[in-house]
């Protein structure tokens, strides 16, 4: 857990990546025998990192894999910025990374830590996941990626034009995105944890908790879902609709857990399905157009599989979740032991990771805002001095499409004939190249 808390205090401003090894998995061992995070940190100016250096974690990490630009100054909150940079460093990037890979026993992937309204998270982000899937291109990318709050006005005013530019890479070089929705970790920070106005550290511990519990099964291996393809091959059935959003369930701070009944297996998955613990700010309502792809929830703690069993059958029954009418009403079910180290109140808990259709009203937000602002060519100048828009804004177009795409082929899944959709679109792409 302490890796998760430590890697995301900065998740707004540096990548972190880790190198998938069946077994041990997220880290590796010393020669002293301590465990070490197989990651790299990276950042184009030293503020985040230096302050996780001189941290309480400043042995936790490898200071081999922490990169920083020499010239400190960041990327402006630019994308193109942090793009350009990106090509820069890039030799040095992948020297770290390729040490890490060859270290590995089995590389299975990598995970990308990143924010897609900056500079650095956005447009670096943006490279190195293009150049990762070029270097490995048999290998899984599983990204956790920082959306912006909308209910606040963002001191960064190309947001819309960062998040689009980023939307295009992760549609096309991710396997798979886990949404990490700002808006909505503040309405459960406000709304049900009764926090007025939430710091970054509380923020990121519910970000650490997401990410801690969807590897636990990988951390702590049973029979099933104990590699990072087996864990998503379930939620993703076609390759474009890779978009994931997560819940969580009992959330409660410290003076609440003493107020919280014995929890069941029932009692957190049927928690689980309720919008007011999702972790993306988009309508999941059963009466709403959308639907759900795919489930998979990890169970945390002392459970009998008989239990798992009756509560699907409870689901079916009163019909909680709408699914596809194109495929099975998939909700899968990894089992995983608790982390001996760490103490819990809760006798079980549980991560929902789900494949829902309403993440498009994420992407559709993104371009309505871009639209606002490329309308007025406002702040165009701060791309065109950097050279992938030097001579042309085609890069803008181009992804303003790969993002509209994606929001019509999530809206035909909600249809009995998304697979005949999705044959007329390939036979319509061949024609057109």
């Amino acid at each position: 857990m302490s890796v998760y808390n430590s890697g995301v205090a900065s998740i707004h401003s540096f990548i972190h990546r880790s190198n998938i090894n069946s077994c041990v998995g997220l880290v590796f061992q010393a020669d002293d025998e301590h465990y070490i995070p197989r990651s790299v940190l990276l950042d184009l100016e030293p503020r985040v990192i230096n302050s996780i250096v001189s941290s309480q974690y400043k042995n936790l990490f490898n200071p081999e894999n922490i990169y920083m630009s020499k010239h400190g100054g960041g990327a402006g909150n630019i994308w193109a910025s942090g793009y350009d940079q990106g090509e820069h460093h890039y030799e040095e990037v992948f020297d770290i990374i390729d040490r890490e890979a060859d270290g590995s026993d089995s590389l299975e992937g990598f995970l990308v830590c990143h924010s897609i309204a900056g500079g650095t998270g956005s447009g670096m982000g943006s490279y190195m996941l293009e150049r990762l899937n070029d270097r490995f291109p048999k290998k899984l990318i599983q990204t956790y990626s920082v959306f912006p709050n909308q209910d606040e006005i963002s001191d960064v005013v190309v947001q819309p034009y960062n998040s689009l530019l980023t939307l295009k890479r992760l549609t096309q070089n991710a396997d798979c995105v886990v949404v990490l929705d700002n808006t909505a970790l503040h309405r459960i920070a406000a709304e049900r944890l009764h926090m007025e106005k939430p710091s970054f550290s509380q923020i990121n511990q519910l970000v650490s908790i997401v990410m801690s519990s969807s590897t636990t099964t990988l951390r702590y291996p049973g029979y099933m879902n104990n590699d990072l393809i087996g864990l998503i091959a379930s939620l993703i059935p076609t390759p474009r609709l890779h978009f994931l959003m997560t819940g969580y369930t009992p959330l409660t701070t410290d003076s609440q857990v003493a107020n919280v009944r014995k929890t069941t297996v029932l009692d957190v998955m049927r928690r689980l399905l309720q919008p007011k613990n999702m972790m993306v700010s988009t309508p999941v309502s059963r009466h709403a157009n959308h639907c759900y792809i795919s489930i998979l929830n990890i169970i945390q703690g002392e459970v009998d599989p008989t239990q798992v069993h009756k509560s699907l059958q409870r689901i079916r029954e009163r019909k909680l979740a709408q699914f596809i009418p194109w495929g099975p009403a998939s909700i899968q079910v990894a089992l995983s032991r608790k982390s001996p180290y760490i103490q819990s109140a809760h006798r079980v808990s549980g991560l929902m990771m789900a494949n829902h259709t309403s993440i498009a009203s994420l992407f559709e937000r993104t371009i309505k805002s871009y639209d606002k602002l490329r309308k007025r060519e406002a702040f165009m100048d701060m791309f065109k001095k950097e050279r992938i828009f030097k001579d042309n804004l085609d890069e803008f177009d181009d992804s303003r499409e790969v993002l509209q795409q994606l929001i019509d082929e999530y809206h035909a899944a909600t249809k009995p004939d998304y697979i005949s959709w999705g044959t007329q679109q390939a036979v319509a792409a061949a024609e057109k190249s």
